[in-house]
């Protein structure tokens, strides 16, 4: 029977996906951004859950109606005939996703979705199905666009980029279907069937190296996958699968003399022991050699074979880092004009493909590229730059520029920026005690101690990250970016941490978006603990981390008090004041903000603490919008409202010192007789008017609530606790 389906592939991949779903047979319907919509049998469909290369998820499309609201969602869902595809005995998770649609929130979008299939169940079986976010046994997609659902079974079941052969991955590791997508580019299919060798001479954790070999032996990518979707879904074939399966296992070369050298190097020995371990489970001994071994000492590999004559001699692929952490842009120059270097002078007859999300960076190799392909990293408009290397002696730019005709040679940091290193020395060595004492594992040790290095320097367990403080007009440009020079050349000795752990960004004051927005593209995610607890942190991203290190002892304070009570966290950011509540006895929770982004982030901290159940609730809204509408009293409430705030999200500009008055009342109109309210602002200028409540009682316990490392520094913020007279 011929039925329709939808892959999902990342922006700027939808023409090789298309063509790999023709190749297997698909009748595409439709092409659209990040995906494809395509006919066929069943088995089709097995075939490209398992041989897919750039596809990240196969749906199969089961109803498709308006849903204006959360009701009609819900209607909708329930029209679906779910003991068709799943008994209640089984598990379901929910993916949801909404574009220009009434319904924004994915968690509140997924829960309608779960609750109509649940009640469906319960109505006619007095049964439900469980949820299991993690490899559940049928998996639901909801996308939602301008008011109109689709739900689908999702056949993969989770990401089709986890091909099942790693187990770990180096920094910033490239996704399985974006290296493929550029080895498809790169013309890598025909050109290992010619003998052709392939170097990866900055490999990390193996990506680029394995999935060429699995292209070159004609492996499956999902071959090593032990979860689909569809595998206990009640529509499967299991014979059907099982001959999809034997086709593809018979089909692989396992003769290492008939796969053409596939080598990767670097320079970082956990990411060549990483990779290593990453070949090993992939099946590949024998057929991807990885090696440690400095750049500029990558060389030519050998054919095993004689050249036919057609192609290059070699393909070179890269994706060295992009410099999108601040700060590191300068310090990449001189490896991407090693690149450039090396194949000029050691590499020619080879093609060279660099993939950056930098084009800046990309002048520095100072070579032409023939082709660029738009691809898309996540986020990141990316460029695989296409560098044939003739020859002849190879071109360059008509113009290099400055910046690289004459490289800056590195500069030994200054005498004095020991003085630096010394004091961040003596802060640790004081603060070590008490850490380890108190059972604190992430804390700040310098903090702008001497003007002339204004810098904060937090530990987060194994990571550091350091805040440059944005200098005043007085401080000349030039010597404060050499002093963030030599902080960041001596912080990896100070520290005992290698550079990849140490996180540079630059606090400034932040204008309009820019609160909100990334700071970085390569996640530098942490699991980190604190009081007991454990957070996920980012390093790289944004601003801040996820948790902010000051507010440690006021969010112990709330955990005290909130049993048996009902708390609520407006702002509430990654809600890791509402981990603390829940896991200190709070009867229920609701954490209200604005930003999809932080509230995801929030359910993961829940994730973590094994915070679960209807009685603890994310709510995506305006929070003065929200406080308008008529809500039942909480016993604890937890406000830490933003300085400013124009976020287009909002309708109208949100200024602290201007609205806090209206905010803290209606909070108090929310509390029981006996209940609490933490008010706090990190705003230096703020000021603070008792007076203007003379129905309540609030004593400033900002010096009760700042934290041993931060002592230095009492305005840090400021805290109020409110109660009624």
């Amino acid at each position: 029977m011929t039925m329709d389906f939808f892959a999902t592939t990342a922006q700027g991949m939808e023409h090789l996906l298309c063509d790999e779903l023709r190749a297997l047979g698909a009748e595409i319907t439709s092409e659209t951004r990040a995906g494809a919509s395509f006919r066929g049998e069943l088995e089709l469909a097995y075939r490209a859950c398992l041989w897919s290369r750039t596809a990240n998820r196969i749906l199969m499309p089961l109803c498709t109606f308006p849903a204006a609201d959360e009701t009609a969602l819900y209607d909708g869902v329930r029209t679906i005939r779910w003991s068709e595809h799943l008994t209640p005995a089984q598990t379901i998770a929910v993916d949801f996703r909404s574009s220009r649609s009434t319904i924004t929130h994915a968690h509140f979008g997924a829960l309608k979705t779960k609750d109509a299939i649940v009640d469906q169940f319960r109505d006619e079986q007095n049964e439900r199905p469980s949820v299991k976010v993690v490899e559940p046994d049928v998996r639901v997609n909801v996308y939602l666009h301008e008011d109109k659902a689709t739900i689908s079974l999702d056949l993969s079941g989770e990401s089709l980029h986890r091909r099942g052969y790693r187990a770990q991955a180096a920094e910033a590791p490239l996704k399985e279907t974006l290296a493929a997508a550029i080895l498809l580019l790169a013309d890598w299919p025909a050109l290992s069937k010619l003998g052709t060798p392939l170097l990866d001479p900055m490999c990390g954790s193996g990506t680029l190296p394995i999935e060429a070999a699995l292209i070159a032996a004609d492996i499956a990518p999902g071959l090593k996958r032990s979860y689909f979707g569809f595998l206990n879904w009640l529509g499967h074939d299991a014979q059907m699968w099982h001959r999809v399966l034997a086709e593809a296992e018979a089909s692989e070369i396992r003769d290492a003399k008939r796969i053409p050298p596939i080598v990767g190097f670097d320079v970082d020995g956990r990411a060549v022991r990483i990779a290593l371990e990453n070949v090993e489970r992939a099946g590949l001994r024998g057929r991807v050699h990885i090696e440690k071994r400095e750049l500029s000492e990558a060389r030519p590999l050998e054919r095993r074979r004689a050249p036919s004559g057609e192609g290059p001699l070699g393909v070179l692929v890269s994706n060295p880092p992009y410099g999108e952490r601040m700060g590191e842009e300068d310090s990449l120059g001189p490896l991407y004009e090693t690149i450039g270097n090396l194949l000029r002078r050691e590499f020619t007859g080879w093609t060279g493909y660099v993939f950056t999300g930098n084009p800046e960076l990309a002048k520095r190799i100072g070579l032409r590229a023939a082709k660029r392909h738009i691809l898309w990293n996540g986020a990141i408009e990316c460029r695989l730059l296409e560098f044939p290397i003739s020859k002849e002696k190879a071109r360059t730019t008509d113009d290099p520029g400055p910046a690289w005709r004459k490289p800056r040679p590195p500069r030994p940091p200054a005498p004095e920026a020991q003085m630096f290193v010394n004091r961040l020395q003596k802060n640790w060595r004081h603060l070590r005690k008490w850490a380890k004492r108190e059972g604190v594992s992430c804390y700040r040790i310098y903090d702008a101690d001497l003007p002339e290095y204004a810098v904060a320097v937090d530990l987060y367990e194994q990571s550091a990250h350091v805040q440059e403080y944005q200098a005043p007009k007085t401080v000349d440009e030039k010597k404060a970016e050499e002093r963030l020079e030599d902080i960041m050349a001596l912080l990896p000795e100070a520290l005992g941490l290698p550079r990849k752990d140490i996180f540079l960004k630059v606090r400034r004051r932040q204008r309009g978006r820019e609160q909100y927005e990334k700071q970085g593209s390569e996640s530098a995610v942490r699991e980190v603990s604190e009081g007991g607890y454990r957070f996920l942190i980012n390093l790289s991203d944004y601003l801040d981390t996820g948790l902010f290190l000051d507010d440690r002892r006021l969010r112990a304070m709330i955990g005290e008090a909130a049993r048996d009570r009902d708390f609520l966290n407006l702002f509430c950011y990654t809600a890791t004041a509402t981990v603390y509540a829940a896991k200190g006895g709070a009867t229920s929770t609701t954490s209200v903000d604005l930003s999809n982004t932080y509230l995801d982030w929030a359910q993961q901290n829940f994730a973590l603490n094994n915070i679960a159940g209807n009685t603890h609730h994310l709510v995506r809204a305006n929070c003065s919008e929200w406080l308008a509408e008529p809500r039942s009293p909480y016993g604890l409430i937890f406000l830490a409202p933003p300085t400013f705030s124009n976020s287009t999200r909002m309708d109208t500009v949100f200024d602290l010192q201007q609205g806090y008055i209206h905010l803290v009342e209606k909070c108090a109109d929310l509390l029981t007789p006996d209940g609490i309210l933490f008010f706090s602002t990190n705003f230096r200028r703020f000021k603070f008017n008792p007076a203007a409540f003379p129905g309540l009682r609030s004593e400033n316990i900002s010096r009760k609530t700042i934290p041993q490392d931060f002592a230095r520094d009492p305005r840090v913020h400021q805290t109020w606790k409110i109660v009624r007279r």
